[in-house]
């Protein structure tokens, strides 16, 4: 069905550091209302952050494409805007905001729809071919008009087999219809990236999937999606219609599927004593990958030493004392004495580029912060903290930290960073042997901070101690470079004076 004379379809923007798909968490606006240029149509998702989408349209809405929960890919129609009655041309009125960018950015690039550079797949539509048919050949992709109206056929007569085809992505071919009666293949968006499950000729139409995560959550599952009937347009089956057969009872033939399988291990949920099965997806699956590459490419070494805090925490309440209005946490106070030593061993503020053999280092420090959120564990970055004074520097960790815990920062806010702290002391912890996000080079921990006995001036005393701990990659340093940088660390927590040396 093509769009009425006058309507723009915004597309779901490319939302970078390669994310190319986002769900729907809540609608902002409904049919029939009026919207203006970069007013919040979409509150999404993606695997780092939920974002507020802007519209860069004004007008009426007409459609939204998509429910709540429903994933959409990058690319495809978001929201459908028409203009007002008496309002101008779109066409004519919007091109040269196209151009320029309506000014709201969001995650690092405009409203506009330049091009982004990316290659996106061409739609392909399968069609399994007849099984008694002789050298059956496997699915041929088909070329779909823009539109949505079925692609042209090649003239194949009645139950003949489709040709043997070679074509791939890049060239497609025609696709042969099936026998007389069979279903038509069409009514495919030229931006979709939607494949048909196999079906055979003449037989029901086969479902269709635009998501990726349906189908690999279906496998997971041992779900039969020709099984399920999709509640998205045309027939689609979205991630709402696979969540509600993963908590349907499971007939037989799903247990089939899974031969030797446990209840838990068809994503049924738990009877009894059976295990509870989460699907590794989203944020968790992020940081999955990111821990598991660091872990299987940098040759990490750990470190850590006790030491004395209580000058710090002396510091730190006459700072507050002197100026309550503004006042420093101990975490910035951290990160101040951590650019200190950064300055003196800029080694450890590098990653390793494999593809070109070489160790890069950073002009500026990105200073990551690890930050435990209700989505998961993640690392906020403060750029060009070493340009930062001790109290700006206390107030953007505050910001960036409660940005998110509340899930608000842009994927751009959470990757980038040269060198991470990790505060694990707030769960309790005295020291870790925590994992290197990669692919920076080192990470400084610091646990809880706790009344222990200490040797001052040759006499026992109770003194605040804390075990600071740095994980580095080996390839960038040897353990002088290490431990000359967290002698450093140590020597200022109990020192804090040493750091006016250095400011």
């Amino acid at each position: 069905m093509t769009a009425a004379i006058g309507t723009r379809d915004f597309l779901l923007p490319d939302l970078g550091e390669g994310l190319s798909e986002a769900e729907i968490v809540e609608w902002r606006v409904a049919v029939g209302d009026v919207v203006t240029v970069d007013q919040t149509v979409v509150e999404v998702e993606t695997a780092k952050a939920v974002v507020d989408v802007p519209c860069p349209y004004a007008g009426r809405v007409v459609a939204l494409h998509g429910a709540a929960g429903e994933v959409r890919p990058v690319g495809q129609p978001l929201i459908t805007i028409a203009p007002l009655d008496g309002a101008p041309d779109p066409h004519a009125t919007y091109r040269e905001e196209e151009r320029a960018g309506s000014g709201n950015v969001l995650i690092g690039y405009g409203t506009g729809h330049g091009g982004t550079g990316r290659r996106r797949r061409r739609p392909r539509l399968a069609l399994a071919p007849d099984p008694g048919a002789p050298n059956a050949a496997g699915p041929v992709p088909g070329p779909a008009s823009a539109s949505g109206s079925p692609p042209p056929a090649a003239s194949t007569p009645a139950g003949s087999p489709a040709p043997a085809g070679s074509a791939h992505a890049g060239s497609p071919a025609p696709a042969s219809p099936g026998p007389a009666g069979s279903p038509a293949l069409g009514g495919v968006s030229a931006s979709a990236d939607r494949t048909a499950e196999p079906a055979p000729t003449g037989g029901p139409a086969a479902p269709l999937v635009i998501s990726p995560i349906v189908r690999r959550l279906a496998k997971e599952h041992g779900i039969d999606l020709a099984s399920l009937r999709g509640t998205g347009p045309g027939g689609v089956i979205r991630r709402a219609d696979l969540d509600a057969a993963v908590a349907a009872p499971a007939p037989a033939a799903r247990l089939a599927a899974v031969p030797d399988a446990p209840v838990a291990q068809v994503g049924l949920a738990p009877a009894g004593d059976g295990d509870t099965v989460i699907p590794l997806t989203g944020i968790r699956k992020v940081i999955a990958d990111k821990l598991s590459r660091s872990r299987r490419e940098i040759p990490e070494v750990t470190i850590w030493v006790d030491v004395d805090a209580t000058g710090l925490l002396e510091t730190r309440a006459a700072i507050n004392a002197a100026t309550p209005d503004a006042p420093v946490s101990i975490l910035a106070l951290l990160a101040r004495i951590c650019l200190s030593g950064l300055r003196r061993y800029p080694q450890l503020n590098a990653h390793v580029d494999t593809e070109g053999q070489r160790i890069v280092q950073s002009a500026g420090v990105h200073l990551g912060i690890a930050a435990q959120t209700d989505r998961g564990l993640v690392v906020p970055v403060v750029r060009d903290a070493q340009r930062l004074t001790t109290r700006e520097l206390a107030a953007a960790l505050a910001e960036t930290t409660a940005a998110a815990r509340a899930g608000t920062l842009p994927p751009a806010r959470l990757t980038g960073g040269t060198f991470t702290l990790n505060n694990y002391g707030v769960f309790g912890v005295d020291g870790s042997t925590p994992i290197i996000n990669h692919p920076e080079a080192a990470l400084l921990g610091v646990g809880r901070i706790v009344d222990k006995p200490w040797v001052v001036d040759g006499q026992l005393a109770v003194r605040k101690v804390t075990q600071i701990s740095l994980t580095f990659d080996h390839r960038v340093c040897d353990g002088g470079v290490a431990g000359g940088f967290l002698r450093h660390v140590a020597d200022c927590v109990e020192q804090p004076a040493l750091l006016v040396a250095n400011v």
